[in-house]
């Protein structure tokens, strides 16, 4: 194509002459864009190629055309250079001369050049994202196991060295029950599952897998002595729950999971802000109240403590809400005055709903250990006790605490708390508790 300010030969010049010569001239456009030349092709046979429609070479002669046939276009030619070529025009006789150079090349190798793959993706049809499997909801022996890892190290660790040594002796079974004791079982509860696994021994069983597995199972029986699950609501009234502890259990984020909990499944909740005695307390209970997005009455700090329980279950009856946590002071189980007031608040709640509470909950630190025992048997003389909530269990080796509430007190253990998180609070399930520690 010529460059810019060169003129380019007017379109026909040289024609009439190759047509009355019957040939190409050697200098035409063919066989600078590959072409045959004249030694490669007599001129007799210049004419344009004979497959389908192709368009003749650039230049190539039209075969026998008389003059008089050709547009006056083509046979009247101005001997004056014409104009450059137009940009339209230019673009033409381009795609002219790649249509034949492919021809040449595909005379050449004998056969169309091998498509390319089109790596251009269709808009119309987007490549699909790669779908991941979703994962499985975690097992709750999973995070029991998880949880209770100080405690399994303390049991089924030691209980994989016990039964590994493949010697079954009195030597056995002393140390099976210092490594008891040292998790916190009771010594009764202790004797318990050991009685049974001697008895075997004595029967001349020998093999240590199988007295691993009765021991497993000897704990799994104890837990599931007591049933853990929730005593039904009453058919009439708001569903009362009391929750009773000392300070530094865990018993406001309790009451407050809870909550969450509980709304979750549906239910209509409303607080009541009964720790009057600890400064701070009703304002840690609304912030959980907000957090869980659930009612709560409180009154000022030092305030009658039965009152603001009796505000509760009016405020409760009157807006409809269907299920009423009762927060309490938290105190010693040493302290008589304010175990005795946990009596007063349970009369009250019982002449305004005949029959409540209906659940009275004993929340226990789990890193207390064995004096988790005496708190519950204290507790349990001055409010009767339906059950047990156990917290940081995730922080604890003392996870043997928890076979001694079942065995030894009767005391069902209703939730465990296994992390910080405000679902972490989970039904106990005595089963996977088994499986996880021993």
């Amino acid at each position: 194509m010529p460059g810019d300010g060169d003129e380019a030969p007017a379109l026909g010049e040289g024609r009439e002459d190759a047509a009355e010569a019957g040939e190409i001239p050697s200098e035409g456009g063919a066989e600078a864009l590959g072409a045959p030349s004249d030694a490669e092709a007599p001129a007799a046979e210049a004419a344009a190629p004979t497959e389908g429609a192709e368009a003749p070479p650039l230049g190539t002669a039209v075969e026998e055309a008389p003059s008089d046939a050709l547009p006056a276009a083509h046979t009247e030619v101005p001997a004056e250079p014409g104009p450059a070529l137009s940009l339209p025009m230019g673009i033409g006789i381009g795609v002219v001369a790649l249509l034949v150079i492919g021809f040449g090349a595909r005379a050449v190798l004998g056969s169309s050049p091998p498509a390319l793959p089109d790596t251009t993706a269709s808009p119309s049809e987007p490549e699909a994202p790669a779908v991941e499997a979703a994962p499985e909801p975690e097992r709750l022996v999973d995070r029991f196991r998880g949880a209770l890892g100080r405690s399994r190290e303390a049991l089924q660790g030691r209980f994989d060295t016990l039964f590994g040594r493949g010697t079954i002796d009195e030597e056995l079974f002393s140390d099976l029950e210092e490594t008891l004791l040292k998790a916190d079982v009771g010594l009764p509860t202790t004797e318990r599952l050991l009685d049974p696994l001697r008895a075997q021994a004595k029967d001349g069983e020998d093999d240590p897998t199988v007295l691993r597995e009765s021991l497993r199972d000897g704990i799994r029986d104890l837990l599931l002595l007591q049933d853990p699950s929730l005593l039904s609501p009453p058919d009439e009234g708001p569903w009362v729950i009391l929750v009773v502890g000392v300070n530094g259990s865990g018993k406001t984020t309790t009451i407050g999971k809870l909550a969450s909990r509980f709304k979750a499944e549906g239910r209509s909740v409303l607080l009541a802000a009964g720790d009057t005695y600890r400064a701070g307390a009703a304002a840690q209970l609304k912030v959980w109240a907000e957090r869980a997005e659930v009612d709560i009455v409180a009154h000022d700090e030092g305030s009658d403590p039965g009152a603001v329980v009796y505000d509760a279950l009016e405020a409760a009856r009157a807006r409809g809400r269907d299920l009423v946590i009762v927060d309490t002071a938290g105190r010693l189980q040493t302290q008589k005055p304010l175990m005795e007031q946990l009596g007063k608040i349970r009369r009250v709640i019982d002449k305004k709903v005949p029959g409540a509470p209906h659940e009275t909950l004993l929340v226990l630190d789990g890193t207390m250990g064995q004096n988790g025992l005496s708190q519950a048997k204290l507790f349990d003389a001055a409010t009767p006790l339906t059950g047990a909530v156990i917290t940081k269990l995730d922080g604890t080796a003392k996870g043997g605490m928890v076979l001694t509430l079942s065995a030894e007190l009767e005391l069902p253990v209703k939730f465990v708390g296994i992390g910080e998180g405000i679902d972490d609070l989970k039904p106990f399930d005595p089963v996977a508790f088994a499986e996880a520690l021993a």
